[in-house]
């Protein structure tokens, strides 16, 4: 059997004989030779090849040999790059600083996250009134490398009890432990095979979660569709919690959350990541009916909050930037709405604390916050430090002071204190980092897209920087699942810009700075859009003089992996470096890993016509690269616990890119062992992912030395 392995491997890993030339680093690559089978897929009448569909399986020998032989190749490459400890030692050392979340008060204790600095994980701490605070959760004891982190925390009602997630190795799959928060003594059996779940307890007696039934095949690649409600009374088995919700119909993400109060159990039910249908169930009343309040996915409406009989809610249902609706709760269809903050021209996002709506506006991807009463007046606006992001604003409806953060690229998350009655906000803590934001600049800019539609992006770099054309430089994107990128602190951003760096970031559609009409511009048939952003923001750069091709790196995670896959492959000659991250690469077989079905909103499927498999198939990473062209310098990072977007998207597009490019550029990929999609990756493995990227971006860029070698030996 041994033997017959050993066979195997020879087949597989023949070295091929064509070095990469990136010789002029003197730096010789000898790629593995991936092995091809003969699979084709036919898509209405067109036959696809799928030579890496063997990659697919993360459980086989075949498949675990290629990523160690591919890491030996990407790492053996790495460690002749000359600065990469230095880039390493001077990310650990500007990580080195002590972080504070914001406080929450739950029973008699308020509780808050803490890093001592390079710690894996942050800290769950408590304290009670002006007693010494005490480790309450400590998730750097749950494994001893770090790679088991805390998924989510709810408290009970009373605060005496805790129900807490915790992910291995970066998978979506959680364990939910409870735990008696007074004695911190576990009270009751681990509740297994938990994924994309809250916790949401009812009163003091159990708590609400989600999960699939357990698929056939990998649990980290194998589909999963139905999605289902559960309810776990506290002192029982798992095996006897009753499906609450998704028994009878087939919905892919069900999730269930209680009010505040207690009385209302609000069901938000989808088949895809865009739009849901919104159940209500009186949990005052025993046995009482689940009520349909929407009953498509054609908009996306939650519950605010709840006051006696009346149901606060926020929708996009015709009011694409969302609104505050109010609607009592034995009356909930849409025809009896009632607005309590209107539609404005700008992008839309609640909060409650202390009695009050919080209502924070993203004005060209910049935040602006307004505090109302529950009838919708305005109280005032909130006065925020400057332009940038802000986060909390959120509290029980007992709170007369709360907590927000406040950050940009330059500036790192400060938390501030807000009396709800004043409306003044005074810092309650600043990092004390080594990091001089005065000696770096930000500023937004407006450029227009390839069709004429103006795009707005953040560009910052330390004060005095030449726009010469010689600036290294990072552009970074998403570009989908409404999902907003607005302006915030990053360690290594923060290093980049301090060897002269220029790090920029458009707001490209398919994201949601300007609401559903901005998403909706890049999805399925106009995803192209995205792309052409994203191109125009690089062109931008380049003319005017922020760096040029030679310099510019690309880079992008998830969504924006495939956005950095597609743009390398339809313009390779824009950027010297790419750098896509736990991308989706293949676009035809997307929807069949794991919960991908699911984005079918944004992308469509190859199964869907053969207008949109054609569609998908013009600009899938994998199915786009052509033998005799020469793609950037090339970096592609993934985790091989990796269950949301699964790594065989980055093996294949590795493979490809590998067999057919020409000329001197490298082709690496690097693959993280026991990691996942990105949360709770603990701190010493994310610190030396940015010293190999960023490090592989200079040294492909020509950079023999570090720019900026005196900020590395502060």
């Amino acid at each position: 059997m041994k033997s017959l392995f050993i066979i195997i491997l020879i087949g597989i890993f023949t070295i091929s004989c064509k070095n990469s030339e990136s010789q002029k680093n003197n730096t010789t690559l000898n790629y593995p030779t991936t092995k091809k089978v003969d699979t084709v897929t036919n898509y209405f009448g067109t036959e696809v090849k799928d030579p890496y569909y063997w990659l697919e399986d993360d459980r086989s020998e075949e498949t675990a040999a290629w990523v160690k032989a591919e890491n030996e190749v990407t790492f053996g490459y790495l460690s002749k790059i000359p600065y990469r400890e230095a880039l390493k030692n001077r990310l650990e050392k500007l990580w080195n600083y002590e972080k504070i979340g914001a406080p929450f008060k739950e029973g008699n204790y308020h509780y808050f996250y803490k890093n001592n600095g390079l710690q894996n994980q942050y800290v769950l701490y408590r304290q009670k009134n002006d007693e010494t605070p005490e480790v309450f959760l400590d998730p750097n004891s749950f494994s001893e490398d770090g790679t088991t982190s805390l998924g989510g925390l709810s408290f009970s009602k009373d605060g005496n009890i805790v129900a807490y997630a915790i992910s291995e190795g970066g998978s979506d799959w959680r364990k939910i432990i409870v735990m008696d928060a007074l004695t911190k003594e576990i009270k009751e059996d681990t509740i297994f095979d938990v994924k994309f779940s809250g916790i949401s307890w009812k009163d003091n007696e159990g708590f609400y979660y989600s999960s699939y039934e357990k698929p056939e095949g990998s649990e980290l690649s194998a589909k999963t569709d139905q999605h289902r409600l559960f309810y776990h009374q506290l002192g029982t088995s798992q095996k006897k919690d009753p499906i609450v919700f998704g028994d009878k119909v087939k919905r892919r993400y069900i999730n269930g959350t209680v009010t505040e109060d207690g009385k209302y159990l609000e069901i938000r039910a989808s088949i895809s990541t865009s739009g849901n249908e919104l159940y209500i169930q009186d949990l005052s009343k025993q046995n009482s009916p689940i009520v349909t309040a929407v009953n498509n996915f054609d908009s996306e409406t939650t519950v605010l909050d709840s006051q006696d009989e009346t149901l606060l809610l926020v929708t996009n249902l015709n009011a694409p930037n969302k609104r505050v609706v109010k609607v009592n709760a034995k009356n909930l269809v849409p025809k009896n709405w009632v607005d309590v903050i209107p539609e404005t021209e700008n992008v839309l996002s609640t909060s409650t604390a202390g009695g009050f709506i919080f209502a924070t506006y993203m004005v060209d991807a910049v935040s602006q916050v307004k505090q109302y009463d529950y009838d919708g007046k305005l109280i005032r606006e909130i006065e925020l430090p400057g332009l940038g992001s802000t986060n909390g604003f959120s509290d029980k409806k007992e709170a007369t002071v709360i907590y927000y953060s406040f950050s940009n690229y330059i500036n790192p998350g400060s938390i501030y204190s807000l009396t709800l009655s004043t409306g003044v906000s005074k810092l309650y803590h600043k990092p004390a980092i080594d990091f001089n934001q005065e000696n770096f600049e930000t500023k937004q800019v407006f450029y227009n897209s390839k069709d004429g539609t103006k795009i707005p992006m953040i560009i910052s770099y330390k004060k005095g920087t030449v726009l010469n054309g010689k600036n290294p430089t990072v552009l970074y994107g998403y570009g989908g699942f409404n999902i907003s990128i607005p302006p915030s602190f990053s360690i290594p951003n923060a290093v980049w810009m301090e060897q002269g760096g220029v790090y920029a970031v458009p707001n490209i559609r398919g994201g949601g700075e300007y609401g559903e009409a901005w998403h909706n511009a890049g999805t399925k048939m106009q995803k192209q859009n995205v792309f052409d952003d994203f191109i125009a923001a690089a062109e931008y750069l380049i003319k005017n003089n922020y760096t040029s091709s030679n310099y510019l790196a690309v880079n992008g995670r998830s969504n924006g992996g495939l956005l950095v896959g597609a743009v390398m492959t339809q313009r390779p000659d824009l950027m010297k470096v790419a750098l896509p991250g736990v991308g989706v690469m293949d676009m035809l077989r997307y929807h069949t890993f794991t919960a991908g079905a699911g984005w079918a909103y944004d992308y469509g499927t190859s199964e869907d016509s053969k207008e949109m498999f054609d569609y998908l198939k013009g600009y899938s990473p994998v199915h786009n690269v052509k033998a005799g062209v020469e793609y950037p310098a090339t970096l592609i990072t993934t985790g091989d616990h990796d269950d949301r977007v699964v790594p065989a998207h980055s093996f294949k597009f590795a493979s490809e890119l590998q067999e057919k490019q020409t000329g001197n550029n490298p082709v690496l990929i690097r693959i993280e062992t026991k990691a996942g999609h990105g949360a709770g990756t603990p701190v010493s493995k994310t610190i030396e992912q940015y010293a190999d990227i960023f490090g592989f971006t200079l040294f492909s860029m020509g950079f023999k030395e570090l720019p900026n070698k005196g900020e590395i030996s502060k």
